[in-house]
């Protein structure tokens, strides 16, 4: 059995509807499948997630909302009606989407939720209605009737592990199935979202859950590129990634996965393969346990090259820190209270930063911080830094080469980059680099060209 997930610039308008139908049907092992939302078009197009967030905030505004509910039914209705469908699935999700924009707006994120999630729900009805229309024994499923139980985290759920074993039936319905991504039920039955581009998580879920045997993951490239193609032309297409590499490429900036997709997966040891819905033909980019890669995949210290904006970084100073026990511990914990997660911590022996994403930041908690930094902790200085971006240098093989890290600094010096901080975890699997925000594509660029080759 084969889990199939689709993006949304797959499923754009009615033409790219039709090659995914072609793609579902041309294996009958792809049983259960995994949609978007509609994406742009065209470039300057606007994703129907984006449309519903319009809708979302003007409502909230309390403000007349008919011109952003017309625009989204009516990108539904124009590819319903490209699609050959009657006028029946467009009053469905005309009456859904009404539904969920008159209803409580006392939780703001409970509200934006139940709107976002309308996009993949309606999208999931409307290529299970073109499937039948076609004849084929398919079928919407809602993830609440299957048992996608997640979080009670608006915009940032989490799976609950008691979901697997309720998914875990759906291996036995010989539908083909179409399953909205991005979304799932919490216990209290609220629908609640996975964070942007979390219909890739969904996938990878219902991959383990039924034990598939392959994760296909449809979007709009032939293969997973060494680097960013926007920063560098022509990047090297790479055909094999393992969990680990992907998953930090995926962390910092690469945008074909999800930074979560692969954590369901990679308990299970399922491959995932990242395919092209315009050329379904094209091998893609294989991602696969460590010990499956080929010996020439290894040889090689880097794969991979990406860099992600968005970050800030708190340092702290204290003298004879090292002889301090647990000051990392009450560290962390005081950051911790105030509901912030980190990044990384790189340290020295007087000193150590944390990197934390801007998203997380918040003035009020972040005066508490250094406040509270100062009153238990005893230091000598505490200073934030804003427009940070993190670099990462990701390949496995580096664990087994010379000279990476001073290959990589070097390329940074000749560019005239400064480098602000650098981690490297035991594993070597990969190498971060903290930077200005403003040096983030050309340190992409310059990383590249030393580590590829290119001019």
């Amino acid at each position: 059995m084969k889990v199939i997930k689709f993006g949304g610039s797959s499923l754009a308008d009615a033409n790219q509807i039709k090659k995914v139908c072609d793609i579902i049907l041309a294996d009958p092992n792809r049983r259960l499948v995994v949609v978007s939302a509609p994406g742009k078009r065209f470039s300057k197009d606007t994703k129907v997630t984006d449309m519903l967030i319009a809708l979302a905030d003007a409502a909230l505004a309390e403000k007349d909302y008919t011109e952003e509910l017309n625009a989204v039914v009516g990108r539904y209705e124009s590819i319903a009606k490209d699609l050959g469908l009657g006028n029946e699935i467009i009053d469905e999700i005309r009456e859904d989407i009404t539904s969920r924009v008159t209803s409580s707006k006392n939780n703001p994120g409970k509200f934006v939720d139940l709107l976002k999630a309308a996009g993949e729900d309606n999208s999931a009805k409307l290529v299970a209605a073109y499937l039948i229309s076609i004849g084929v024994d398919a079928e919407y499923v809602n993830p609440r009737t299957a048992g996608l139980i997640l979080s009670d985290e608006f915009g940032n759920a989490q799976v609950l592990s008691k979901s697997y074993n309720k998914l875990a039936r759906l291996a036995k319905n010989r539908k083909v199935m179409i399953f909205p991504g991005f979304f799932g039920y919490s216990e209290t039955g609220e629908v609640v979202t996975f964070s942007r581009g979390g219909s890739d998580v969904t996938g990878a879920i219902l991959a383990a859950a039924v034990n598939a045997d392959i994760y296909e993951n449809f979007t709009d490239v032939d293969s997973v590129y060494a680097a960013n193609p926007k920063i560098v032309k022509n990047p090297m297409p790479i055909p094999m990634f393992s969990y680990e590499e992907m998953r930090e490429l995926s962390y910092a900036g690469f945008s074909v996965l999800h930074e979560e997709a692969l954590a369901p997966v990679y308990h299970k040891g399922i491959t995932v393969n990242i395919k092209n819905t315009n050329n379904p033909s094209a091998p893609g980019t294989l991602i696969l346990p460590s010990l499956a890669l080929t010996e020439e995949h290894q040889k090689y210290p880097v794969v991979g090259i990406a860099a992600a904006k968005g970050f800030i970084t708190l340092h702290v100073q204290k003298y004879m820190m090292n002889r301090e026990i647990g000051f990392g511990r009450r560290l962390l914990q005081i950051i911790e209270e105030e509901g912030i997660s980190y990044e990384h911590t790189p340290s020295g022996i007087d000193s150590i930063s944390i990197i934390i994403s801007e998203k997380a930041y918040d003035d009020d908690k972040f005066d508490r911080i250094i406040k509270t930094i100062y009153s238990q902790l005893s230091v000598d200085d505490v200073q934030l830094e804003f427009d940070q971006a993190i670099v990462m240098v990701v390949g496995s093989g580096m664990n087994r080469s010379v000279g990476t890290l001073a290959k990589a600094t070097q390329a940074l010096a000749n560019a005239n980059i400064n480098v602000n901080m650098i981690n490297q975890g035991s594993s070597e699997v990969s190498i971060m680099f903290g930077i200005d925000s403003e040096d983030a594509d050309a340190s992409v660029l310059a990383l590249y060209n030393a580590f590829f080759d290119q001019d």
